[in-house]
C-alpha cells in the first residue's frame, strides 16, 4: 500500500488523540435512533424511512459514481444546527455501537464522508446547516463553520473588508470548508502566504467522547493533528477561527493558452524552472489538456507592475498587456476558476451547486525535480488518448515552502516544485472503466518523474488506489479502537487496551482533553 507522506507525522500523536471504545458488533439501530430522537429535534433527523432522505443525501454528493443503488448508505442523516446535536449523535453512537461519518458538503473525491466501501452501519452528520461566517475586520480574523463553502468564506471576507482582506484556501468556490481545512487547503495565495492550515488559530471540535473542545481544551497535539491530516480521524470539527491576510484592492490576472503546435511543450518545460522561483506575489498555474497548456495567474499588484516581471523572468510565455485584467481578489478567484477570460460577478461565489452530469476519478503527485522535455511530449500524447483527461500543475515555493515540514501534518514544503492533479471524467451513468484505467496507467507512467520514498499525494485529492483500511469482523487492518473510522482514516498507534493497562482511561482523557470524566 502506498504511504502518504504525512502518516509518519500523524502517528506520533495518535497515542494521545484517541479514546474510543469499539462499537458493538451487534449494533442496535433501533436503540440508536430512539436515543437520537430523545436528544435532537425530529426535523433534523432523516431515517431510511423518511421520504426526504434520498434528496438530503444527494444534495451534497458531487460525484455521480457514488449515487447508485449499490452505494452503501447511512442508517440515518443528522443535520445539526448547533454543537449539542453533534455531541448527542456521537454519544448515542458510542452507546449503541453506531459509527459516525461527517460531511461538510464539498468535493470528497471518493465519497468517504457519506458512504462506506463495504457494508457497515453508520450515521452521517451533515454539516449543511452550520455554515456561518463571522468576520472581525479590526482583528483581521474570522470564525467560519465547517458547513460553509470557501466561496461563502471569500464573499463574507471581501464584503466585510472592502476588498482589502482575503483568506488563502482552494480555488473552487464549492469546496467545503471542513474537509478542505482538515487536509491542508492550498490555492492561489500559497506562494505569498502559505496554505489554510498555516492560518488557523483556533477550532471547535466534538471528540470521540462527545466533549466540545476548543484549542486550549483539546491540547497542542490534537490541534496540530486536525490541521492537515484529515480531521475526520479525530472528531467533528464544527468551526474554525482563521487569520485573514491583506491584499491590494485591485490585483492582476491573466490567462494565456498555448497550443502544442505553438510550443506548449517548450513553454511548460521552462515554466518548471521559473514557477517556484518567481516573486512570491506572483502565482502561475497550468492546466494541461489534449493539445493545449493554459497558463493562469494571480499577481498581487497591477498589470503595469506585472509586465516587466514577465518579460524579464518568463518571456517564453509571450504574455502581453492584452492578456492582463485588473479586478478585486475575490473576482480573480472566479476569473481563474471559470477560465473563460471574462469577469464573473462576485456573487457567484455563493453558488453551492455543481453539475451532476459527469462522474470522475482523480489522483495526485508531487514533483521535486523538473520533468524532462521529452517526457512532457509523451504526457501530451497521454492526454490525447482519452478526452477529457486533464492535468493541473500548481507551483510551490515562497511561503508554503518556508514552513518547516513538521509544523503541521501537511508536509509538502521545502523542495517541492509543484503539485500535479490528474482527472478523467465521463458521462454520468456510463461505464467509466476505460477512464479509470487511463488515470491508473498515466499514474504508473509518471512514477519515475515524481517524488519517491514515499511517493507523495495530497490528502484532499482523495484516491483509494493508494490503499485503504480493511475491516473484517469490525476490526480494521490496524485495530478496532478508532471510532471516527473510514477507509483512509488515521488509526490509533496503540490499542486502548494497551493504554488502560498502564494509565486509567479517565486519566488519559483528562491529560489530553482537559475533561473531568469519561463517558
Amino acid at each position: 500500500m502506498a504511504v502518504l507522506r504525512f502518516r509518519a507525522l500523524v502517528l506520533t500523536v495518535c497515542l494521545v488523540c484517541f479514546y474510543a471504545p469499539t462499537p458493538s458488533s451487534s449494533a442496535s439501530s433501533g436503540d440508536f435512533l430512539h436515543c437520537l430522537s430523545a436528544s435532537i429535534p425530529s426535523k433534523l433527523i432523516f431515517t431510511q424511512s423518511s421520504p426526504s432522505i434520498t434528496s438530503v443525501l444527494a444534495a451534497y454528493i458531487r460525484n455521480p459514481r457514488f449515487s447508485t443503488p449499490g452505494t452503501v448508505r447511512p442508517l440515518c442523516i443528522v443535520r445539526p444546527t448547533n454543537a449539542s446535536h453533534a455531541q448527542a449523535t456521537v454519544l448515542c453512537g458510542r452507546r449503541h455501537g453506531v459509527r459516525v461519518r461527517v460531511r461538510s458538503g464539498g468535493h470528497d473525491y471518493e465519497g468517504l464522508s457519506y458512504r462506506s466501501v463495504q457494508p457497515e452501519t453508520f450515521a452521517l452528520v451533515d454539516l449543511a446547516n452550520l455554515r456561518s461566517v463571522r468576520v472581525d475586520r479590526a482583528r483581521a480574523t474570522a470564525w467560519v463553520d465547517s458547513g460553509a463553502t470557501v466561496g461563502e468564506l471569500y464573499y463574507a471576507v471581501t464584503k466585510a473588508s472592502g476588498d482589502q482582506l482575503a483568506f488563502l484556501a482552494g480555488l473552487c468556490p464549492t469546496i467545503g470548508v471542513g474537509g478542505h481545512f482538515c487536509g491542508g487547503g492550498f490555492g492561489l495565495l500559497l506562494r505569498k502566504y502559505g496554505i489554510a492550515v498555516d492560518h488557523i488559530i483556533d477550532a471547535v471540535l466534538v471528540d470521540a467522547q462527545g466533549w466540545l473542545l476548543d484549542k486550549k481544551a483539546m491540547g497542542r497535539e490534537l490541534f496540530w493533528a486536525i490541521r492537515g491530516s484529515g480531521g475526520e480521524s479525530f472528531g467533528i470539527v464544527l468551526s474554525w477561527r482563521v487569520r485573514l491576510v491583506p491584499v491590494p484592492p485591485k490585483v492582476a490576472s491573466f490567462i494565456v493558452p498555448v497550443s502544442v503546435n505553438d510550443g506548449a511543450v517548450d513553454v511548460l518545460t521552462k515554466w518548471q524552472e521559473v514557477g517556484a522561483a518567481l516573486p512570491d506575489d506572483l502565482f502561475i498555474r497550468v492546466i494541461v489538456t489534449n493539445g493545449w497548456a493554459s497558463f493562469q495567474s494571480l499577481y498581487l499588484g497591477t498589470c503595469d507592475a506585472l509586465l516587466p516581471v514577465m518579460r524579464g523572468r518568463f518571456p517564453e510565455l509571450g504574455m502581453n498587456r492584452s492578456h492582463c485584467r485588473e479586478m478585486s481578489w475575490a473576482e480573480s478567484v472566479l476569473y481563474v476558476y471559470v477560465g473563460s477570460g471574462q469577469p464573473i460577478p462576485v456573487t457567484d461565489l455563493l453558488n453551492r451547486t455543481t453539475s451532476m452530469d459527469t462522474s470522475y476519478k482523480v489522483a495526485s503527485d508531487y514533483v521535486r525535480r523538473a520533468i524532462p522535455r521529452d517526457v512532457w511530449a509523451e504526457i501530451f500524447g497521454w492526454l490525447a488518448k482519452l478526452d477529457p483527461g486533464i492535468m493541473i500543475v500548481d507551483p510551490y515555493g515562497g511561503a508554503i515552502s518556508a514552513v518547516p515540514e513538521a509544523a503541521t501534518p501537511f508536509p509538502h514544503r521545502g523542495g517541492v516544485l509543484y503539485n500535479i492533479y490528474y482527472q478523467n471524467s465521463w458521462a454520468a451513468g456510463n461505464d467509466g472503466e476505460p477512464n479509470v484505467r487511463w488515470i491508473r496507467d498515466l499514474y504508473a507512467f509518471m512514477a519515475p518523474y515524481v517524488s519517491k520514498n514515499p511517493r507523495e499525494a495530497y490528502f484532499n485529492y482523495r484516491d483509494l488506489d493508494l490503499g485503504r483500511n480493511v475491516v473484517v469482523g469490525n476490526v480494521s487492518s490496524y485495530n478496532p479502537d478508532d471510532y471516527f473510522r473510514n477507509e483512509q482514516s488515521i488509526p490509533p498507534l496503540v490499542p486502548v487496551s494497551f493504554i488502560s493497562n498502564r494509565v486509567p482511561a479517565s486519566v488519559v482523557g483528562h491529560k489530553v482533553y482537559g475533561v473531568k470524566e469519561k463517558i
